[in-house]
């Protein structure tokens, strides 16, 4: 078991938009891990990061799956215990909540914020507020205020929702709309807004259209090279 892994960030690579790859080098060997896009954003090509990782093992491959945080490692390891739930659905999930927001969720036996991950149906997001019940502390979070220095995280949020296949247009209506909305909800003394905190709300907001908008990328990236 590879519980944690820090070293040298090679590259940081977006594939979809719910993973993306970061390459750690570790003892003169480049680790590929798997992180949401939010994470990926989070570090910076030569700079030095530490992930909580797990291996996931299948008969034809070995995924590392890594995150900044222990409670985000350890709410991966209850959403890939729930049946129907793989790791990359799991990954997904924590693209667009956070562990607290998931406890939330869970305790208010509300599956609908669960069926906003792609690949997620009904049935799948049911199953995971019944199997997460009791099992997800919940903490009270202080919201996050539009402040001068968010022109520049909505520059960066802005260009990862590009790089993930969305339209200029689109990614700026809904880095505004985020931004906006975490302004009014805001007191005055509340802290600058993160770039992982917005772009995470802006994956929620955009939703289950997110694996059309990158598969559209996708294609026309290919049709651009045949």
């Amino acid at each position: 078991m590879i519980s944690s892994v820090r070293g040298l960030v090679l590259s940081a690579v977006g594939s979809t938009a719910s993973s993306s790859t970061v390459v750690i080098e570790v003892g003169g060997v480049g680790l590929g891990v798997q992180v949401t896009p939010a994470t990926a954003l989070g570090v910076r090509i030569g700079d030095e990061a530490r992930l909580a990782t797990t291996l996931i093992v299948r008969e034809d491959s070995l995924t590392l799956y890594g995150f900044p945080t222990a409670d985000e490692l350890a709410v991966f390891e209850l959403l890939v215990g729930v049946t129907g739930v793989g790791p990359k659905s799991a990954l997904g999930v924590l693209a667009v909540l956070s562990p607290n927001q998931i406890g939330q969720a869970v305790n208010a036996d509300d599956d609908a914020a669960f069926r906003k991950v792609s690949g997620i149906g009904p049935k799948t997001a049911k199953l995971i507020v019944l199997s997460l019940a009791g099992k997800i502390a919940v903490t009270a979070e202080s919201a996050p205020t539009r402040r001068p220095g968010a022109t520049s995280v909505a520059a960066s949020v802005q260009a990862a929702l590009i790089g993930l296949g969305w339209s200029e247009r689109v990614a700026a209506e809904a880095v505004d709309e985020t931004l906006t909305e975490l302004a009014d909800a805001a007191g005055a003394d509340s802290v600058p807004p993160t770039v992982a905190a917005v772009l995470r709300l802006a994956l929620g907001r955009l939703g289950p259209a997110a694996h059309h908008a990158t598969g559209s990328a996708a294609a026309s990236t290919g049709s651009g090279r045949s």
